[in-house]
């Protein structure tokens, strides 16, 4: 029977019973995180204030160096040892994964136990990074797991989620759940949807064994649609409703130090939003000034990533030495700068108390006098939330000196590209608020006799234009910062910015995450063709040597090819008696081949056993095994006489691969394999006479180090 190609379509029930388990523990993550990072940095800062308030300088030094340093090693052994695929933002591997490149552990449950464990000890522990990456991470760890039906290896298995045991339910999973990171995180509902839309959702395909026809194999072009839209809508509304509804209850102070600070949420002052001349270039400044920082900040997280790739293959040790160095000169310079800055005396008619007294607020006393405040210890002795809050608030009583805030973005620029790539799960949205609304209120101060905004709108575009810098995002972060402020009438503005920014910046090298995708040397596919692909054309970079099989292979052969390569997809051919000539058969998997080799369906001599070799196998025999254990050519066994038997490969070999000519443009071969999302394209003889058979292309081959090495004599640029 010839095979044909197929689409499934998951029914909506279940897939809602899953994803309604999987919104009910993404918000649970989300309120623990903050729940625990809110107390325990809550904890620490009020005990050193105290300290600091009896006038105890070392005592109050040494429990604050102590506490962080301790909570820095607790995160840097449970990544340096358990898990250290958790280290880092996590959404260049999200988003890589979603591309169709499945990385080893990176969505594996103890990277999921570290990410949130880790994430909490990082931040509380004073390091200049967010918990807002790692959550997206976390929402698409927790999709996987139950996507895949639990972990084999930690014996947590749901039998009826094998339902879903497939790449297109699995991948829908894992966006719903970015997004539901990103509503998590900033409690930006329709933020998180576009996120996971420009920044996360990719095209890729699915190559399994269809349940109803066990002979038909099915393809699933995976790709952004209706219905994964409204999915990932509907997920992110629950998850930003129910973290609403536990945010009023901990605000009667059933929740130890959660309440205001929790859950980002930022106040602006929306009095006076109308703009002038003066305004508008003052935005095109900070535009073009995101731009230039946002590109100098990429290139020099790339090269302090490279550094420390180094430094941390000498393996878990010096990647602890590493974290503790990094804590501590982070926490000598917030317990160090302060000092330096004079004391203000406390503005009248406030609200506030001041000099604040506890973890949070705008006046800090630090080392000044009773009814002075110092303005660089409200920013450096809080936590970052509570530190971007006070850069939003209103500038009616000039709040922070511009030597305080220039001294503030220098610091926490520097200390935001070291801290980025040691062994502890770190965001990067929260260091990029707080040094852009730092430069951005002091645009504001500077234009402040001839400017009509408010101070605070201009920390907002300043955190807009930096975020617009590095991460080269436009729609999903306008729309996030608009839900983090509650502030519509910024929105001509906010785009200005982000446009104004993304453009300058992309004129000097790509957003940070796509430059932590190729330093870790993933082969990203772009949705467009390199211009040099068009000299080229497929024949010219196909893989080689070639490797195939016959329809009836001998054991041995496969067994061989599996040893020595570690290719995952092989061409079958088929020869005489079994065809008139040589002809091409098909696509069979690497899985594929060693599920049918665990079975032993083999024959003596070079016989058809289509029907028969079915009957020994169930459809979800051939599903992707997940982060549990799959099978391993390791654990099979193999006589001499069986290695000379032979085992037809035909029942599972997929008959309608895709092919191109080898005369075709590679530019064209290139678009139409990102375009269907393919993992293997099969290239053909253009002329008869010739093996069926001319080459094979993956996704290494249309990477441009590999062409160019290929071609040294080509102008990567024409």
């Amino acid at each position: 029977m010839s095979q044909v190609l197929t689409t499934k379509k998951t029914d909506d029930g279940p897939y809602k019973i899953l994803n309604a388990k999987n919104q009910l523990e993404i918000w649970l993550v989300g309120f623990f995180n903050n729940i625990a990072v809110e107390n325990i940095a809550g904890h620490k800062l009020r005990l050193t204030n105290n300290l600091m308030l009896k006038e105890k300088y070392f005592q109050a030094f040494v429990v604050y160096v102590g506490s962080n340093s301790a909570l820095a090693i607790a995160a840097a052994i449970l990544c340096a040892y358990i898990a250290p695929a958790a280290a880092g933002s996590g959404i260049p591997e999200v988003k890589a994964y979603l591309n169709g490149i499945d990385a080893y552990s990176i969505l594996a449950p103890s990277t999921l136990f570290v990410k949130i464990f880790g994430s909490i000890f990082a931040v509380a522990g004073g390091f200049v990074v967010g918990k807002e990456g790692p959550m997206v991470h976390t929402g698409a760890c927790i999709a996987s797991l139950l996507g895949q039906g639990g972990s084999r290896k930690y014996r947590l298995t749901w039998k009826w989620l094998r339902y879903f045991k497939n790449d297109r339910d699995r991948r829908d999973l894992i966006t719903c759940g970015a997004a539901a990171g990103v509503a998590a995180a900033f409690r930006a509902p329709v933020g998180g949807v576009l996120f996971a839309l420009e920044e996360a959702a990719s095209w890729s395909l699915s190559l399994s064994l269809s349940p109803q026809h066990r002979n038909i194999i099915h393809v699933e072009i995976v790709r952004w649609r209706s219905a994964l839209l409204w999915r990932t809508f509907f997920t992110t509304a629950v998850v930003a409703v129910v973290l609403r509804s536990f945010m009023e209850f901990c605000r009667g102070g059933q929740c130890g130090l959660f309440g205001e600070g929790g859950l980002i949420m930022f106040k602006i002052n929306t009095e006076n939003s109308t703009y002038g001349t003066p305004d508008l270039i003052a935005i095109v400044l900070l535009g073009v000034i995101g731009g230039v920082f946002g590109s100098l900040y990429n290139y020099l997280v790339d090269k302090v990533l490279r550094t420390y790739s180094i430094i941390n293959e000498r393996g878990p040790g010096t990647k602890l030495i590493l974290v503790v160095a990094v804590s501590i000169l982070t926490t000598c310079v917030s317990f160090g700068l302060p000092w330096l800055s004079q004391c203000l005396p406390c503005p009248t008619d406030l609200d506030d108390q001041c000099p604040t007294v506890g973890r949070s607020g705008n006046y800090k006393n630090f080392q000044c006098p009773p009814g002075h405040y110092n303005d660089l210890a409200s920013l450096f002795f809080n936590t970052n939330d509570d530190a971007i809050r006070n850069l939003f608030t209103s500038a009616n009583d000039k709040h922070f000196q511009l030597s305080s805030l220039f001294v503030f973005f220098v610091s926490i620029y520097c200390l935001g590209i070291i801290t980025y790539g040691i062994a502890v799960p770190s965001g990067l949205f929260i260091p990029v608020i707080l040094a852009g609304a730092s430069y951005g209120r002091i645009v504001g101060r500077l234009f402040g006799s001839v400017a009509t905004l408010d101070v605070s709108l201009y920390a907002l575009l300043g955190a807009a234009s930096f975020l617009g810098g590095t991460m080269r995002m436009t729609v999903s972060l306008c729309v996030i910062l608009l839900e983090l402020t509650n502030n519509l009438l910024m929105l001509p503005l906010l785009m200005l910015v982000l446009l104004i920014s993304k453009s300058v910046a992309d004129i000097f090298n790509k957003g940070v995450y796509d430059q932590i995708v190729k330093m870790k040397g993933l082969p990203f596919m772009e949705a467009h063709a390199e211009p040099f692909m068009r000299q080229l054309v497929a024949g010219g970079v196909a893989s080689g040597p070639l490797i195939t099989f016959s329809g009836i292979e001998k054991v041995d052969n496969i067994v061989h090819a599996l040893k020595m390569t570690n290719h995952n997809g092989f061409p079958v051919i088929d020869e005489p008696p079994f065809s008139d000539s040589s002809e091409l058969c098909g696509l069979v998997l690497r899985s594929h081949l060693l599920v049918l080799l665990r079975e032993k369906k083999f024959t003596k001599k070079k016989v058809s056993l289509r029907s028969e070799i079915w009957r020994g196998f169930k459809a979800h025999d051939f599903a992707k095994p997940g982060s549990g254990k799959g099978v391993k050519l390791e654990d099979l066994d193999f006589n001499e006489e069986e290695l000379e038997m032979f085992v037809d490969l035909h029942p599972i070999t997929n008959t309608s691969p895709y092919t191109v000519v080898e005369s075709m443009s590679l530019a064209k071969a290139a678009i139409l394999f990102h375009a269907l999302g393919l993992r293997h394209l099969l290239v053909v003889p253009k002329t008869p006479g010739r093996p069926p058979i001319a080459g094979i292309l993956t996704r290494h081959d249309f990477m441009p180090e590999h062409i160019l090495g290929l071609y040294p004599h080509l102008n990567p640029h024409k």
